[in-house]
C-alpha cells in the first residue's frame, strides 16, 4: 500500500506542475488578445505566488486537522476550477480573480507532501517526485503550442489543463480511503540518514528555535534564489525567445518546453545517481551546470539558445529536491517540518516577487535583462549554498571531536 500510495504521491505532483508553465508559454499569444503591457504577466504571477505563499504558512495547521489526502484532493480541485475560469475569462479581471484560487491550491499541499516525502522517503524518491512535477510543468507548454499553432485559442489551451486536472481530481477522491490504510503502517522506505537527533546548540547543548538553527537562513537564501531563477526562466523565456532571436509564439513555447523537459528528465535520471552521488555534490554539480547553460544565451545563433535552455533544465534538476530532501539531515527531525514550511514560504516568495520585477524592468528597459538576471541569480544561490556547506562542515566537526571528548 506504501508503494501505491507513492504512486498517488506521484500523481498530484504532476496536477501541480501542469499550471506552473502555462501562463509563460501562452503569454504572447494572451498579450496580444488581452491588449496588456508585457509586465501583466508578472502581475498575474506574483497573484498566483503570492497565494501560494499564504497557504504554505498555514499548511501546518491544515495538514494536521483535515490531512493530507484530504488537502491533496481539495487543492487539485481548486487548480483544476481556476484554469477553467482562465478558459472562461472574460477580462484580465477576471483572470485576476482566478489566479488567487490556483495560488491557495498550490501551497499547502506541496508543503504537506514535500515533508511527508523528505520524512518518510529516500533521496531517489524526492527526486522522482520532483520529475513527475516535471511531467506536468513540461506537458503544459507543449499542450498549449498545440493549440497555438492550430491557430486556435488560447483558452483551448487552458480548458485542455483544466480537464486533465478534473481527472486527476477524480482519482485523489477514489484513493482517500487508502492515506487512511497507509498511515496505520509503517512505510518501508525510511532513509536511515535520517535518523538524526533534534536539532541543539552543539555549545550549549539546549534545543534552540528553528530560525536559531544553524544554517537555517543561509539555506532560506538558497531557495529563494532558486525558485526566482526557475520561475524566470519559465515565465519570460518565451518572450525572450520571441523578442530576441525572432522565433515565434508557438515555436518559442516549444523551446521553453524543452527547458522543463531538460528539468523533468534531470530529475528521472538524478534518482539513480542519488545512489552513489551525496546531495551536496549533486546540488553544487547542478548550479555549475546551470550557469554554463544560461553563458549560452548570451550567444548569437538560436541554436545556442535552445541548448542553453535544455542546460539549464538539466542543472535546475537535483537542486530542488535535494535540498528539500536534506532539510531533516541539516536541521533535525525535531524541526523539520517547521523549516520546511519556511523553505517553501521563502521559495514562493521569490517566485512572487522577482518575475514581476524583472517583467517591469524588461518592459521599461530592454528584455535582455532576462539572462543577466538568470545568470546572477544562479551565482548568488551557488554562493549562499556553498557557505551552508561549509558551516555544516564546522559544525559537524566540532560535533565529531565533542563526541569523542567525552567518549
Amino acid at each position: 500500500m506504501a508503494t501505491l500510495l507513492l504512486m498517488i504521491i506521484y500523481l498530484a505532483f504532476i496536477s501541480l506542475g501542469l499550471p506552473d508553465s502555462l501562463l509563460g508559454a501562452a503569454w504572447p499569444v494572451m498579450q496580444q488578445d488581452l491588449d496588456a503591457p508585457l509586465e501583466t504577466a508578472g502581475y498575474l504571477f506574483m497573484i498566483i505566488a503570492g497565494g501560494t505563499i499564504v497557504s504554505s504558512l498555514a499548511s501546518g495547521m491544515v495538514l494536521k486537522r483535515f490531512g493530507t489526502g484530504k488537502v491533496t484532493l481539495v487543492s487539485c480541485l481548486m487548480t483544476a476550477a481556476s484554469l477553467l475560469g482562465f478558459q472562461f475569462a472574460p477580462s484580465l479581471v477576471w483572470l485576476i480573480v482566478c489566479a488567487i484560487p490556483l495560488g491557495l491550491g498550490a501551497g499547502a499541499i506541496d508543503t504537506g507532501l514535500n515533508d511527508y516525502v523528505a520524512r518518510h522517503y529516500k533521496a531517489h524518491h524526492m527526486s522522482w517526485l520532483h520529475s513527475f512535477w516535471g511531467v506536468g510543468a513540461t506537458s503544459g507548454p507543449i499542450i498549449m503550442a498545440m493549440f497555438i499553432s492550430d491557430q486556435s485559442s488560447w483558452r483551448h489551451g487552458y480548458l485542455a489543463i483544466a480537464i486533465i486536472q478534473f481527472s486527476l481530481v477524480a482519482v485523489l477522491f477514489f484513493a482517500l480511503p487508502l492515506w487512511k490504510k497507509v498511515e496505520k503502517t509503517n512505510t518501508p522506505f525510511l532513509d536511515e540518514q535520517h535518523e538524526t537527533k533534534d536539532s541543539v546548540d552543539p555549545e550549549s547543548n539546549v534545543s534552540v528555535k528553528p530560525l536559531q538553527v544553524a544554517g537555517v537562513k543561509l539555506a532560506l537564501m538558497s531557495f529563494f534564489f532558486y525558485c526566482a531563477v526557475e520561475s524566470t526562466m519559465g515565465l519570460w523565456g518565451s518572450s525572450f525567445l520571441v523578442n530576441v532571436k525572432d522565433l515565434s509564439a508557438a515555436d518559442a513555447a516549444k523551446w521553453v518546453s524543452f527547458y522543463w523537459a531538460g528539468l523533468t528528465v534531470g530529475r528521472f535520471i538524478t534518482g539513480f545517481i542519488t545512489f552513489k552521488v551525496s546531495n551536496r555534490n549533486l546540488i553544487r554539480t547542478g548550479q555549475l551546470l546551470a550557469l554554463a547553460g544560461v553563458l549560452l544565451l548570451f550567444l548569437p545563433l538560436s541554436l545556442f539558445s535552445l541548448i542553453g535552455f535544455i542546460l539549464i533544465g538539466l542543472g535546475f534538476a537535483p537542486i530542488f529536491p535535494c535540498m528539500l530532501h536534506e532539510t531533516p539531515v541539516r536541521f533535525g527531525k525535531k524541526h523539520s517540518q517547521t523549516i520546511m514550511g519556511y523553505q517553501m514560504a521563502i521559495a514562493y516568495t521569490g517566485t512572487t516577487f522577482v518575475p514581476p520585477l524583472i517583467g517591469y524592468g524588461a518592459s521599461h528597459l530592454t528584455i535582455w535583462i532576462f539572462p543577466l538576471c538568470v545568470a546572477g541569480f544562479i551565482g548568488a544561490m551557488l554562493l549562499s549554498s556553498e557557505k551552508l556547506n561549509l558551516l555544516l562542515q564546522k559544525k559537524n566537526i566540532y560535533t565529531r571531536r565533542k563526541d569523542s571528548s567525552t567518549g
